[in-house]
């Protein structure tokens, strides 16, 4: 077996390989939507698309700390230096970060940095970031900075971050949502039983999807393949929105962020639950680094009529995301890997990806693989990234409650597309995205897939678009340059497209909701 080694350490950075940032919009005024206005103050305003009051959502909460809110640079406690004959850094790298966790965090929480110098750093298993307040830093991505070299043959991530478990619910504190309607977008809502809620609180508010729902949507109906695995009817199921109550006002309930899906009785209805989070960690991150996972290079195959690297026991991502909040990844260069630098599991929460560059993944082209940066937690947001021959290179899991967001971000040489992956993920927003990017039912595909995403957003992208409406929500295409996709199930009703061939005013919807909400806020 031969693997790639030092060879493969320079140039992995995006100036490498030619990969510029994502282009922006230009500027003026060259389309419209009815749906954002922008006012004579810069603040702007979100139209109602339906009669029953659903708007987009605000995506602006998305990121560390809720948005807004620049990541911070964390005093360093610990450095250590390659060590060419250690063969393997885990450990030592590993005591690092356990001794920096083992400090007492300051004033604003954070118990320090442990930074890895100038060099190469080979990685036999994984490392875990365990406690709150812990930092991963190297020295930069590029050729002169810092080098992990991952030698697993295990699917793993390289570095987790996270805590023992997520939020546990508490059943004495739960009620019903007594509106017969919420509307997508909403904050505040009617419960039943207001007692025992009270501001800074954590909750869920419950989004229920019932048999009734399911049938009119047709996902209990779905057509099996011809060929594969067998297509699962859906069975009814629970969305659950990570909140913080801002306010209490009788039964009316407010809380931080909105919600990115309608709840709505004849579907079941919802319930706001009160939470417990005592094991879920906090401020921390990893950055300024580059990663290269080992692969043998005696496997190949043609295919698509190209011979391609498709060993499979090899690194996943670099980072993993857990059970963990108010958190980041940034200036991150990933090579060879089987997916790409980050995953976002659904205990995370307020995630901030930035910055970040995934280049020849390494692995078949089927189902399953090359999800270069994958979403399945909340109020997440990837912005400034690069991914280079991902399938899926900006995507969504199953049944994700948002909202989430991708930000100036590009795709190159795709093998599919970028998209909500399957089984009615809500709220995710594509802004200033270049990439294949679909929104569509995936029906029968992998397992009955179905509707995959309802409302999601298509901000001023560009490059190749599929957008279709599903039954009880809506998609949308706003200010889309680029050619429409092929649809895997045509027949469907299209989504809401407006301003096709023309970006519309402001630039990114994600940069001016938040900008409102900040001035809202003086």
């Amino acid at each position: 077996m031969r693997h790639l080694w030092i060879g493969l350490l320079a140039g992995t950075t995006a100036l490498a390989l030619g990969l510029g940032a994502a282009e922006p919009a230009p500027g003026g005024e060259r389309g419209r939507t009815r749906l954002v206005t922008v006012q004579a103050d810069g603040r702007i305003a979100c139209q109602p698309y339906t009669a029953r009051g659903d708007v987009l959502p605000d995506f602006s909460h998305c990121g560390y700390r809720g948005g807004g809110i620049a990541l911070p640079t964390v005093p360093v406690r610990e450095e250590l230096s390659p060590a060419p004959e250690a063969g393997d850094d885990t450990a030592r790298i590993q005591a690092a970060l356990d001794r920096v966790g083992a400090l007492p965090p300051d004033a604003a929480g954070w118990r320090g940095a442990v930074l890895l110098r100038t060099g190469v750093y080979r990685l036999a298993g994984q490392l875990h970031v365990r406690h709150s307040g812990v930092v991963l830093r190297g020295a930069g991505m590029g050729p002169e900075g810092t080098t992990l070299v991952s030698t697993t043959r295990q699917r793993e991530p390289v570095i987790v971050i996270g805590g023992a478990r997520g939020p546990q619910e508490s059943a004495q504190a739960k009620t019903e949502i007594a509106d017969d309607y919420v509307p997508v977008g909403a904050t505040s809502f009617r419960v039943l039983d207001p007692a025992g809620f009270e501001p800074g609180q954590t909750v869920f508010v419950v989004r229920r999807g019932n048999a009734a729902w399911i049938h009119e949507i047709g996902m209990d109906r779905i057509p099996q393949r011809s060929q594969g695995p067998e297509s699962q009817q859906w069975k009814p199921f629970d969305l659950k929105f990570d909140r913080v109550i801002t306010a209490v006002e009788g039964n009316l309930v407010t809380i931080d962020a909105p919600i990115a899906c309608a709840i709505e009785r004849p579907w079941g209805g919802g319930a706001l639950v009160r939470y417990d989070d005592p094991e879920r960690i906090e401020h921390c991150g990893v950055e300024d680094l580059q990663a290269v996972s080992v692969v043998d290079l005696e496997k190949r195959s043609k295919q698509g009529g190209e011979t391609i690297l498709v060993d499979e026991d090899h690194a996943t991502h670099l980072v993993s995301f857990g059970a963990v909040k108010n958190a980041w990844a940034r200036r991150l260069a990933t090579k060879q890997f089987y997916h790409g630098p980050a995953m976002v599991q659904r205990e995370a929460k307020w995630i901030t990806v930035e910055g970040c560059v995934s280049l020849e993944p390494v692995s078949t082209i089927q189902g399953q693989r090359r999800y270069a940066y994958h979403i399945e937690g909340q109020l997440v947001l990837v912005r400034d990234c690069q991914s280079d021959r991902s399938r899926h290179a900006f995507v969504f899991g199953s049944r994700v409650p948002g909202p989430n967001v991708f930000l100036d971000c590009r795709s190159t040489r795709d093998y599919s597309s970028s998209e909500p992956h399957h089984r009615w993920s809500v709220g995710g927003l594509y802004d200033n995205v270049s990439a294949r990017i679909a929104i569509q039912d995936r029906l029968w595909m992998g397992s009955g897939h179905g509707w995959s995403g309802a409302n999601y957003v298509a901000w001023n992208c560009r490059g190749s678009l599929i957008v279709q409406k599903p039954p009880t929500a809506q998609n949308f295409a706003i200010g889309f340059v680029g050619q429409r996709g092929k649809e895997a199930f045509p027949g469907r009703q299209p989504g809401w497209w407006e301003s096709e061939g023309a970006f519309v005013t402001p630039r990114s919807l994600y940069e001016a909701q938040l900008a409102a909400r900040l001035k809202n806020v003086e």
